[in-house]
């Protein structure tokens, strides 16, 4: 298929009880994007990757990790992330947020 469209990204998956759950929308030499949702209370512990990311958060609430900083992430709030950066999430509430990676290759 030539492009891919998602009509609503925050109906596009649910938060699961008690985990989180992901959905692979775009994967390719150059870049991935993913879906991500989150039910309240679940944390992706804190890391780094070697590629730039943007997070952009369409549903709930989160704290973020940028490196040494804490932010509060609601609806509409969008991170840029260099490669090497210490991030997570704490989700506050059951949270759905697109992730994508540009690979450097």
């Amino acid at each position: 298929m030539p492009y891919i469209y998602v009509p609503d990204l925050r109906e596009a998956i649910s938060a699961p009880e008690s985990r989180i759950d992901k959905q692979v929308l775009q994967d390719d030499d150059r870049t991935r994007v993913i879906l991500f949702a989150f039910a309240a209370g679940q944390e992706l512990a804190a890391h780094t990757a070697p590629f730039p990311a943007t997070l952009t958060f369409l549903k709930g609430q989160a704290v973020v990790r940028l490196g040494d900083d804490e932010v509060l992430a609601g609806e509409g709030a969008f991170a840029y992330m260099p490669a090497n950066l210490l991030h997570g999430i704490k989700a506050e509430t059951d949270v759905v947020m697109l992730l994508t990676i540009a690979k450097n290759r």
